[in-house]
């Protein structure tokens, strides 16, 4: 396309003339990944597909930036990478390139699986949202069978982590104890088939949005929040619910 060499142009262009973009290393750059992909996740929650046009380019930017940068580096190129991902994608979609016959997605997903063979376990990725990571983790863990029979049980391996955490008695136990509950709710989410990074997003929006509320009611009555007692705030909370 055209449009996109322009943008790699003008990529190039930036690396050589302008004194920020030229300081930028892959490490420099690397948290400017996840910055950006999280505010396209915010784009997408909020359904604000204008700012996601925005924020979805943002993220293409600091992508052609790394490549651009690792070129410069003899580490690979633009061409080395779009090969890559074409030679993956094509080995990885046998029903579609191939005679193989997958007729739903659950199967293509099995079948995508399969293909990565023992990296199923292998080369994580503990970079991520650590309740992302969780999920994905005893989703592949449910793949090889490995998971609990039921929600019911689930449910009741959370009130024993509970009584776990109660009776911790060092800060040591109590963080491993809130590890485990924390670990057991994500596995509980799962087989209620919940994502439990988009439950707990949903979760703090809406605290927050209640918590702006009552801050505006407090200054609309010309109250002082420093004076008032806990039981005052919780009724003005449980009134702009």
């Amino acid at each position: 396309m055209e449009s996109f060499r322009k943008l790699w142009e003008i990529i190039n262009i930036l690396r050589e003339k302008c004194p920020w973009d030229r300081e930028q290393t892959n490490e420099s750059l690397k948290y400017k990944l996840i910055e950006e992909s999280y505010e396209v996740v915010n784009t997408i929650d909020e359904k604000n597909w204008h700012k996601f046009e925005e924020e979805i380019g943002d993220i293409l930017l600091v992508v052609l930036m790394h490549i651009k940068i690792a070129q410069e580096r003899n580490l690979t190129s633009l061409n080395k990478i779009i090969l890559k991902l074409i030679d993956k994608l094509i080995k990885r979609h046998p029903h579609v390139f191939s005679d193989k016959k997958l007729d739903s997605a659950d199967e293509v997903l099995e079948n995508w699986e399969k293909s990565k063979g023992e990296e199923l376990f292998k080369n994580i990725n503990f970079s991520m949202p650590a309740l992302y990571l969780a999920y994905r983790i005893t989703q592949k863990a449910e793949k090889i069978g490995f998971d609990w029979e039921s929600k019911e049980n689930v449910l009741k391996k959370v009130y024993e982590e509970i009584e776990e955490l109660k009776n911790a008695k060092s800060d040591n136990e109590v963080f491993e104890e809130i590890g485990d509950l924390l670990f057991t709710i994500v596995n509980l989410s799962r087989h209620y088939k919940v994502n439990p990074e988009d439950a707990l997003r949903n979760a703090t929006r809406k605290f927050l949005n209640r918590l702006n509320k009552v801050l505006e009611y407090i200054k609309e009555n010309n109250l002082n929040i420093e004076s008032m007692t806990l039981k005052e705030i919780d009724e003005i909370w449980e009134k702009v619910k």
